[in-house]
Order: structure tokens, then sequence, then C-alpha cells
């Protein structure tokens, strides 16, 4: 019997921010800060650690996968049918910091929800920018 691994696909974001990544680290983080850029949310930063983030349209169980201070976040993200991880990355740059988004578990027939993603994650990445300006 042999196993065959299913092709997944997965929508990346990256953008750069003038701001330092212990400033975006926070929003990213922060329960109270991740609601006003995301969703409402129990997130505990905290490897291991299950969350729940929900909206108007239902919830998303999420467990933290690996943290790493300032420089990478991992949780899985799965809702109804779809198990997926999201990876956060951020890396210093001359001016600030680059941010690297990617959601990745998209089975091909997830045609909704892999749309979905390419167009919600762009939209909450500009309001995770402006919570971030916000922030002394």
């Amino acid at each position: 019997m042999t196993a065959t691994m299913e092709t997944t696909r997965s929508v990346v974001v990256e953008r750069d921010f003038p701001y330092p990544p212990e400033k975006i680290w926070r929003a990213l983080t922060q329960p109270h800060l991740i609601a006003e850029w995301l969703m409402k949310n129990d997130f505990v930063p905290e490897a291991g650690r299950r969350f729940t983030l929900s909206a108007d349209w239902g919830q998303v169980d999420c467990e933290v996968q690996t943290i790493e201070q300032h420089r990478s976040l991992a949780y899985r993200w799965d809702t109804k049918d779809l198990l997926s991880v999201v990876t956060w990355t951020l890396a210093p740059t001359n001016t600030g910091t680059n941010l690297r988004m990617e959601q990745r578990g998209f089975k091909a027939e997830q045609k909704a929800y892999y749309h979905g993603a390419t167009v919600g994650w762009p939209r909450f990445i500009d309001q995770l920018a402006e919570v971030v300006a916000k922030l002394d």
C-alpha cells in the first residue's frame, strides 16, 4: 500500500512595514490588538495552546504550533473541513520589517476557502497596518 501525498496550495502575502519587528509582534500576539485587525479571540502566545478566533460567520479552531518572539509564529487554522496552518515571519530590514504570512493546506477542491483567503488576507493585513500605525 502506498501513501500518496496530496498536493495543497498556499496563500502568501508579504508586506514591508516602516516599523521594528517588536511593534508588529505586539499586534500579532496581543488578544485585544488581534481583535482589532483579525477577529475576536482568546489567544495566548504559548506553543501548544489552543485558542479560538470568532466572527459573524463562525469560528476558527486554532493551536499555537511554534512561537519565536519577534521572529515567527505559526498556528493551526481549522474551520469546518479546512485544516491549514498560518505562519507569520518577521524579518528586520533597513527601513523596518518584512512581514510574510503564509496559509498552507488548501486542497484542490477547496476553491472557495482558497479564494476567500486570497481576498481576505490582504484586507486583514491592511487592517493590521492600521493597528500597528497607532501603537506607541
